[in-house]
């Protein structure tokens, strides 16, 4: 039987960012250096694939602090969480690691010294996503206000119109903060930005990637888990960017085959959280039905590493 012909379009940079990489390391290492259980506070990435391979080894995720023993290592997730998680831990005299993003650490750190300064914050983030969460929880309640829409600015009640700084969530859609940044400056000119953009890198250059694709291919397979910010934003992303089917999916078992019947051009990314071998999959499962040419886009390289914490780089 003859195979329809269609071409895969990769984009490139997908999948595993510096951030990702180093969380899964740090919960490998730990198991390494405790033996199992290692407890995980929410999980490390969202990545369901992920997390059951961690779960395989020994490590246990859960939603709080105090569904953890005390005598067990228990690690923080990469979104970050409020101060007052280390500090309960500490109060129980917990080995904690924490696997937090530096990049989300960067967004912590400068929360903290515009409160310090004097200045409320305004943070562009999502309602109830585990970063949101985290870096809200770094200030006091009521100093750092949440605005999810360029709409929600119109209804902020500041303490003060002049003293004002906002911060953003690592993962957003880059067009539609601009959109919201925008709005903010408008209606507080004095508002103070970032030092240096808060949305990651590696937020930008997939979201970039998916861009330089969408004018060539019919639809759009996001390889993602449904409550992935960054996957989610890709999705969003290819449907601006005029790709009129456009679908978040886990793994290759998802994908809805009959509404791709006829499509010669598919473009395939991946979550900073998708493991690689997710993408291998929806290639093989496409060579299984299709006469598929892959064709690589890449508008970046990415060679940027971040250390695991002291703790796990003492002799295992």
């Amino acid at each position: 039987m003859t195979l329809p012909p269609l071409t895969l379009y990769l984009a490139a940079p997908r999948g595993f960012c510096a951030g990702v990489d180093r969380a899964i390391k740090i919960v490998e290492l730990a198991l390494q250096k405790w033996g199992a259980p290692v407890y995980v506070r929410h999980e490390i990435v969202h990545n369901k694939f992920v997390v059951d391979a961690l779960r395989a080894q020994g490590a246990v995720f859960v939603e709080e602090l105090d569904d953890c023993p005390v005598d067990r290592p228990v690690i923080f997730s990469a979104h970050g969480v409020p101060k007052s998680v280390p500090a309960a831990a500490q109060a129980r005299q917990m080995i904690a690691v924490d696997a937090t993003c530096p990049l989300v650490t960067k967004v912590h750190n400068e929360a903290q010294r515009h409160s310090e300064a004097g200045l409320q914050m305004v943070m562009i983030g999502h309602q109830g996503h585990p970063e949101t969460i985290g870096t809200m929880g770094q200030l006091p309640v009521g100093e750092v206000l949440l605005v999810e829409t360029a709409a929600d600015v119109a209804g902020l009640m500041v303490r003060d119109p002049a003293r004002l700084a906002y911060i953003t969530q690592t993962t957003l859609s880059v067009d539609d903060t601009a959109e919201i940044v925008a709005a903010l400056q408008a209606r507080f000119p004095a508002i103070v930005g970032p030092h240096k953009e808060d949305i990651c890198y590696a937020t930008t250059n997939r979201q970039a990637a998916v861009k330089a694709i969408a004018g060539k291919i019919e639809a759009l397979l996001v390889i993602g888990a449904p409550n992935s910010s960054n996957s989610r934003r890709l999705v969003e992303v290819g449907r601006s960017a005029g790709c009129a089917y456009a679908q978040l999916v886990q793994r290759a078992s998802e994908i809805d085959w009959r509404a791709l019947e006829g499509v010669t051009s598919v473009g395939v990314t991946a979550g900073a959280s998708a493991p690689e071998v997710l993408v291998n999959e929806v290639i093989d499962a496409f060579r299984a039905r299709f006469d598929t040419r892959v064709e690589l886009v890449e508008t970046a390289q990415e060679n940027i590493e971040f250390k695991v914490p002291r703790i796990l780089r003492e002799t295992l």
